[in-house]
This record gives C-alpha cells, sequence and structure tokens, in this order.
C-alpha cells in the first residue's frame, strides 16, 4: 500500500508538494486541509484530494500516513504536534520553524510519538549539491579556507502586501534570510560543517511596513577554521540566482542555482570530465530569484521520495528535525548579532 499523504496548508507551496508526492512510487496525496475552506476545496479539485475543513478529522482519517506542512513559517509548529499526536509522520517545509524553541519542541514532539519527522531542503538532493559534498567528504578542497552564500533576490513591495503574515517576526519569523535564503543557508553549512562564530548586520532598505530585514550581511568562522560570508537580500533588482562558492589551498568550486559553474581543482580525477561536461548543460530554472513560484518541484521529489524510504525501511530521513534546525540556529544567531553589535559564538 503507498503511503497516504494529508497536504496542511494549501497555498502555493501545496502545489509543489502535491506534485512531488505524485511522482513518487509508494506514496499519494489523499487529502487536504486549510483553514480557509476554499483553499482546500480548490486544491482538492486540482489533484483530486479529500478535502477537509476541520484538522482533527484530516488526522483521523486511517488513509493519511503522513502529513505536509506548508503554513506560514510560524504556523509550522501546532499542525506538526496535532499530527504527532495523532501518529502520522511529519515533513515539513522550510523552515522547520522560526526559532530553535519551536524547533525544539516538534522535534521532541515527534520523537516522543515515535513519529518521522523530516524538514524540506531540496537543494540538498540536486546532483550538483551531492557533487560538490562528495568533493568536500573525499578532500579534494585540501584545507578549505572560504564557503560563501549569496542569495541577491528581488520582492515587490506587493509581495508583502499580498499576505498579512510577510514581513513579520511572528508568522515570517524574518526576512530575506529566514523566508527566502535559509535554503542557501543549510547548504552551505551542509557543505562547510558547523558554524562557530557569527558577525552581522541587518537593514531594511527598500520596502515599507514590513518588521524584517530586506538585506543582510554576515561573516562567519566555521569550526574547522574556514571564514565566510552570507549575503541575502529581497531588494536587488531585477533578482540573480543563488550562489555558493567553496575555496580551499587545492581548489575551488562554485554552484549557481543547481548549475556547477566553476570545478576546478589542482588533483584531476577521470570523473571530473563527466562533470565538466555536464557543467555546459544549464538546468536551472528561474529558482525563485523574482518569482517565488518559478521554482521546479524536481528536488521535492527526491527528498520526498528519501522521506518514504525512511519510513518504509524504519530509518532516519536525510534531513530529519535535527537538521533542519541547524539553519534555524544561525539566523538566529545572525538576527542576534545584527541586533546587539556583538560577535555571537554558536553553542
Amino acid at each position: 500500500m503507498p503511503i497516504g499523504f494529508g497536504i496542511i496548508g494549501c497555498g502555493m507551496i501545496s502545489r509543489f508538494h502535491a506534485r512531488a508526492i505524485n511522482d513518487v512510487r509508494g506514496a499519494k496525496p489523499v487529502a487536504c486541509f486549510d483553514r480557509n475552506p476554499a483553499n482546500a476545496d480548490k486544491l482538492a479539485e486540482e489533484f483530486g484530494l479529500t478535502a477537509h475543513h476541520d484538522l482533527k478529522q484530516m488526522l483521523a482519517d486511517p488513509a493519511v500516513d503522513a502529513v505536509t506542512i506548508g503554513t506560514p513559517s510560524g504556523a509550522h509548529l501546532e499542525p506538526t504536534l496535532a499530527a504527532a499526536k495523532a501518529g502520522k509522520h511529519v515533513i515539513v517545509e522550510k523552515p522547520l520553524e522560526v526559532t530553535t524553541k519551536r524547533c525544539d519542541r516538534a522535534i521532541a514532539a515527534c520523537e516522543e510519538a515515535g513519529v518521522k519527522l523530516g524538514a524540506i531542503f531540496p537543494s540538498r538532493f540536486h546532483d550538483s549539491s551531492v557533487q560538490m559534498k562528495r568533493a568536500v567528504d573525499k578532500g579534494r578542497f585540501g584545507r578549505v579556507t572560504l564557503g560563501d552564500a549569496y542569495v541577491k533576490w528581488f520582492r515587490t513591495q506587493e509581495y508583502y502586501d499580498s499576505g498579512a503574515w510577510r514581513g513579520t517576526w511572528k508568522l515570517d519569523g524574518g526576512g530575506a534570510l529566514m523566508n527566502q535564503a535559509i535554503h542557501t543557508v543549510d547548504l552551505l553549512q551542509w557543505l562547510m560543517g558547523p558554524v562557530e562564530e557569527i558577525q552581522a548586520q541587518t537593514a531594511t532598505l527598500a520596502h515599507e511596513r514590513i518588521e524584517v530585514e530586506d538585506t543582510a550581511v554576515a561573516t562567519l568562522r566555521f569550526a574547522s577554521g574556514a571564514l565566510g560570508v552570507i549575503e541575502a537580500s529581497t531588494a536587488v533588482y531585477p533578482g540573480y540566482l543563488k550562489r555558493i562558492e567553496l575555496h580551499g589551498s587545492q581548489g575551488t568550486a562554485v554552484l549557481e542555482e543547481e548549475d556547477l559553474k566553476t570545478w576546478d581543482f589542482a588533483k584531476k580525477l577521470k570523473s571530473d570530465e563527466k562533470i565538466l561536461a555536464e557543467m555546459k548543460k544549464s538546468k536551472s530554472t528561474g529558482g525563485g530569484a523574482a518569482d517565488p513560484a518559478a521554482i521546479g518541484h524536481h528536488g521535492h521529489t527526491l527528498q520526498i521520495q528519501d522521506f518514504v524510504k525512511a519510513i518504509q525501511k524504519d530509518t532516519t530521513p536525510a534531513v530529519d528535525g535535527h537538521e533542519g534546525r541547524k539553519s534555524v540556529a544561525i539566523i538566529e544567531a545572525i538576527y542576534k548579532s545584527a541586533k546587539t553589535g556583538r560577535v555571537i559564538k554558536m553553542a
């Protein structure tokens, strides 16, 4: 029997969840819920789901084995707790939650209930990201010296005005960092390892009526001793693809969205020829640089496939709750540094 998924939160991202689940063998979207009944009805009609107007009712449905959560960021915890209590596995759209305290409550609830918890970071599953991770793990960069992340995107004022939750601390959890750049922050720490200390500045420069930053710059010292930079903005017209740059004493690799743009190592391997050939074929979507809907769902598909396998084999998902918490902790420290003017040492 396929794993039946219920979709909680029927906004834009729910379509990506539904398409991804449909593409995974051994999984099937079966139900959906949204606080706005019309949203649930619309998604149900599009994908042939059972629409529920009451969350408890959906969680009581025996056809629902797991749920995806795509509510506003600061409203991820409550449905996670409810799903765990009902014995349903949970995979949550980024961020896992908007503070580490709320992340910890979600992790504890799922562990206590004996259900799987995953945080959606599809960038980890792209072939190019996996190649970079493999090169790091094999020591091909030599002594890693720099790890930088750049997310220079653009969002109109209308984007922030389109939802009362957007640009608020309570439900958005932050601005350009927590909402847009968190995928890249997660990927950077996955590649570079733990962050030891952070110093940062943030500002709201080009948008009105929002509580959070639209521009941020942070310098990092990793536990390895390497240094790094995170730049994030939703105030860079017209918006550019996100980049991660890794440098070391023996090599450099640059990732732009899903494409490897630089792959240059002192010690060449035969496998590099295939990677360099692939680099000539651009695979990137718009990456959400100017339009949040301009992304593909193939990364979601690969991650949900991994999550389904973890349920079936009773193993740990590649990006479980503890992994999902890491990027939130880094962004939380950036905000703290920007507010206090101090260097923040990570716990």
